[in-house]
């Protein structure tokens, strides 16, 4: 009898542990976790009386045409006695932007909820998807069309022409874009004088550029229109950049 009853204790107590088992694996213990709010990004801090030079860019910006002007406008803070840039970018969103290469980009402003200072100088980079998609944002085009009233430049690289172009800006008005590209804007833009072997051209308030390495010359240009031949060859050798504005094919109509 005793050995029985205990058989029957036994039986009874493998039977609760694998219940117990049973409910660990069917229902893990829930652990507080404490709430994780992910940082906002703070709005750059704009030193005044320097230009405000904005940089439109969305998914897809290509690197180069973003990298290369952006470079040497930054490099102005580094010059005495002049008027310096600060540089900045702006978006449609919030959210990171991933370039075409793959970098991943937080914007300083979103131009559709954000009080934006007064842009000088709108530097639109190319993008993927400027030839199609990226021309049918109309509230991405109303943003340049906005700008265009106060800014005392608006320049593109490459297909950031066909940007300008859709906004209306191009109309009388003397550019360029990409060399591949350029059949396809006068086809998409007939009423524009779109105009190839130069890499940049500068009209009124408006400098388009081939793109590229080439993006490089065309924002040193503005920098020599600023600021004089000496401060333009200063941020050329500080980016180890053979600079000579009468050996670079361009056309000035200003």
């Amino acid at each position: 009898m005793f050995f029985q009853t205990n058989r029957v204790a036994l039986a009874i107590f493998i039977s609760c542990l694998l219940n117990i088992i049973s409910c660990s694996e069917s229902a893990p213990v829930e652990v507080d976790q404490p709430e994780v709010n992910a940082p906002k990004v703070k709005a750059p801090t704009l030193v005044p009386n320097r230009y405000n030079v904005a940089f439109l860019i969305m998914d897809g910006v290509y690197n180069t045409e973003l990298t290369a002007p952006f470079d040497i406008f930054h490099h102005t803070i580094f010059r005495d006695s002049i008027k310096a840039m600060n540089v900045f970018l702006v978006a449609n969103t919030n959210e990171p932007v991933t370039t075409f290469e793959g970098i991943r980009l937080i914007p300083d402003f979103n131009y559709l909820s954000d009080s934006l200072p007064r842009i000088d100088v709108l530097v639109v980079p190319s993008a993927e998807h400027h030839l199609d998609t990226d021309l049918e944002d109309e509230a991405m085009i109303r943003f340049v069309q906005q700008v265009d009233r106060e800014a005392q430049f608006v320049t593109s690289h490459c297909d950031g022409a066909f940007v300008l172009a859709k906004a209306g800006l191009l109309e009388g008005i003397v550019s360029t874009t990409f060399p591949s590209d350029i059949e396809a804007m006068r086809k998409m833009f007939p009423q524009l004088d779109v105009r190839e072997n130069v890499l940049f051209v500068h009209d009124s308030k408006y400098i388009t550029s081939a793109g590229g390495a080439k993006s490089f010359e065309a924002a040193l240009y503005l920098c020599e229109y600023l600021y004089g031949r000496e401060v333009a060859n200063r941020l050329a050798q500080g980016l180890v950049i053979d600079w000579n504005l009468a050996k670079v094919p361009h056309l000035v109509l200003d």
